[in-house]
């Protein structure tokens, strides 16, 4: 049984999704991040940097942070959506995610979404970024159907719940229709729409 900490997030929802896709059981371990739970000396021990999500693969006593490492921990434990002949690029597309899409549309929500007024040059900076961002990745779909070919793996599953945040971007997802659609590909699938919600409280998929 994989034991999941994490919160509501798009990071956190990365690996509720790859979890309802493979069919694990799993239990959630929430961590609140406003009380800083995240600081607690027994989350330390499993994450050291006190980030979301984090696993605990209890059949193997073996503990996980980081969640691109997590997904390409559970891909290859399942032996979905990581195919060996496509791992190059399928590493390409989910590192691109992990250091640039990830860490630059975050910045993105703190100057525009969580604390707009406090810096234009952050919020001018990291809005050009995004909407950048947006374009490299529609024109990539308009020559691929998934990220990473023609196969949906972990590279979209890390990538789309960042996407899935577009009405705080202000960028105009539907203007991108490589992208949108790729998004609502995404988005119609079962397993998706159980692992967004990831509190289950009803949390439903943002429309494009």
């Amino acid at each position: 049984m994989i034991e999941l900490f994490s919160a509501d997030t798009p990071n956190g929802k990365k690996i509720t999704i790859m979890l309802e896709e493979i069919g694990y059981d799993y239990k959630l371990t929430k961590i609140n991040l406003n009380k800083d739970e995240q600081f607690n000396s027994d989350f330390r021990k499993i994450s050291p940097f006190s980030k979301i999500p984090a696993i605990i693969d209890h059949d193997n006593n073996v503990t996980m942070f980081e969640s691109g490492a997590i997904l390409m921990y559970l891909a290859e434990k399942s032996n979905k959506f990581y195919n060996v002949k496509d791992r190059n690029i399928i590493n390409q597309w989910l590192m691109a995610q992990m250091g640039l899409i990830g860490p630059m549309i975050g910045q993105h929500h703190q100057f525009h979404h969580f604390n707009s007024g406090k810096s234009e040059f952050g919020e001018q900076r990291y809005f050009k970024i995004t909407k950048a961002l947006y374009k490299d990745l529609d024109e990539r779909l308009a020559s691929s159907k998934y990220l990473a070919g023609e196969n949906y793996t972990i590279a979209d599953i890390a990538t789309w719940p960042w996407i899935a945040r577009h009405e705080w971007h202000d960028i105009g997802l539907k203007n991108f229709k490589n992208l949108t659609r790729w998004y609502s590909e995404i988005a119609a699938r079962e397993a998706v729409i159980k692992g967004y919600d990831l509190l289950k409280n009803g949390s439903e998929i943002p429309k494009p």
